[in-house]
């Protein structure tokens, strides 16, 4: 089953009529930044979304998750749903408010990218400026994100996770 999808202007008037938005993105994300007043009801937990609103909006990142799922939220909601199109990014181009914490650590998929290029590209540069057994380094890591796309389970998320820095703040 497929939603239809609406512009963030369109969902600020459903909201106002009414309508509940519902954040499917994980935990760590939706600490980092947030739609006020949106329900927090992460993907990978969702079954069905209590409410007694006419209508819900679920948004992501970009727009491509609730796309991408639009069967399993569409099966989850027990009124009429939708698809915020550019999910919170567009929200914020809209001009519409959007609560940011920096306190809260960056999400940690984004922490993975960051780390795994880095070493990426110090293998290279060490293996192109000290000796080739560095290239290695980055065959190491790429070989990592293989696994990980394969699998489904990712060692340095889990190492990242549990690093001091990723323990979240507490709201004022």
């Amino acid at each position: 089953m497929s939603l239809k999808h609406v512009s963030p202007t369109e969902a600020a008037k459903l909201l106002r009529q009414g309508a509940r938005l519902v954040d499917i993105r994980e935990a760590d994300e939706h600490a980092r930044e947030a739609i006020p007043g949106a329900l927090h009801r992460p993907l990978s937990g969702l079954h069905r979304v209590e409410t007694d609103a006419p209508a819900l909006i679920f948004h992501c990142k970009s727009g491509n998750r609730t796309a991408v799922n639009a069967g399993r939220l569409a099966d989850a909601a027990p009124c009429e749903a939708y698809i915020l199109d550019g999910g919170i990014e567009g929200w914020r181009k809209a001009g519409l408010p959007v609560r940011t914490d920096a306190r809260q650590p960056i999400e940690l998929q984004r922490q993975v990218q960051i780390a795994a290029g880095s070493l990426i590209v110090l293998g290279v540069l060490l293996g192109w400026l000290v000796a080739p057994g560095f290239f290695a380094l980055a065959g190491f890591v790429g070989a990592g994100l293989v696994f990980a796309g394969v699998s489904g389970t990712c060692a340095m998320a889990r190492l990242l996770a549990a690093m001091p820095w990723n323990r979240r703040v507490a709201r004022a």
